[in-house]
């Protein structure tokens, strides 16, 4: 994959790590607008190349009141003037076929997540689309088996591929990371780290995941330790009254210092022979 073709990307010169970052979820356009001015304003500073990451829908929630979206070209219409209004690409997550060609309309990277990425119907759809597609381990998978994910994408005629790991199930309620699976997953593809969905805990008996947004730090630096092209973040400037995902989303307050502490590791590690 050439980072270089994603439309509007930035910094690309900086020999930084590239940065997914948003909310979990599109809540309105007011909230989806403060968020982007903000993470942009940082990563400008910082000259990281930045993109704008919020799912138009959540469709794999544990819990059927659990909040879905404020509707799916409403969601997707915010994303597309968060791209106009900042000048920056976007990536949204997908869960049917249909979705696919709906979502290319506004977005310039589609998600497949984590619980469908061995579903070929949907892989291939959004290969076909010619945007980027970003594909998601799952959380029952090897590094090794997502060679056949991105095998997917590429035998579309789509070489725009990349690897995101959210973490691996420990039990039935926590998540874990194998830093062992960052340079055998770059094998196939550029490997982007999910920071944040990797400190989930799933499967709480009330319904809501829970999660360590504490350890966000840890996890990202040993990430960055260990080669991976990009890092991923979910970022809300009120997680604990966010609508999905606040138990481990990063509070936005604390964003720069963190991202300020991790391009100087960067920096660190690209100075090692």
């Amino acid at each position: 994959m050439k980072l270089e073709k994603i439309p509007q990307i930035k910094h690309l010169n900086a020999n930084n790590f590239f940065l997914l970052a948003g909310p979990c979820a599109i809540e309105g356009e007011e909230m989806a607008l403060r968020i982007a001015e903000k993470i942009l304003s940082i990563t400008d500073k910082l000259e990281i190349p930045f993109i704008f990451k919020g799912s138009f829908k959540k469709a794999n929630r544990s819990r059927i009141d659990s909040f879905t979206g404020i509707g799916d070209e409403k969601a997707l219409k915010i994303l597309k003037k968060v791209s106009e209004t900042f000048k920056v690409p976007t990536v949204t997550d997908i869960h049917e076929i249909s979705d696919a060609a709906l979502a290319a309309e506004y977005v310039d990277v589609l998600q497949i997540p984590a619980f469908l990425v061995r579903q070929t119907d949907l892989v291939v759809a959004a290969a076909e689309t010619g945007k980027v597609v970003n594909l998601k381990k799952g959380q029952f998978m090897s590094p090794e088996s997502m060679k056949h994910a991105v095998t997917k994408v590429t035998d579309c005629n789509n070489e725009q591929v990349m690897i995101t790991d959210r973490g691996t199930m420990f039990g039935y309620q926590d998540m874990i990371v194998d830093f062992r699976g960052i340079p055998t997953m770059r094998q196939y593809a550029p490997t982007v780290l999910d920071v944040t969905h990797s400190l989930q805990q799933p499967n709480q008996s009330s319904g809501v995941t829970g999660g360590r947004p504490d350890m966000i730090e840890t996890i990202a630096r040993a990430g960055i330790v260990n080669n991976v092209d990009g890092l991923f973040i979910e970022t809300h400037f009120d997680p604990a009254n966010a609508k999905s995902d606040g138990a481990n989303m990063l509070d936005l307050q604390y964003l720069e210092k963190l991202l300020t502490n991790l391009v100087a590791i960067r920096k660190t590690v690209n100075s090692l022979k």
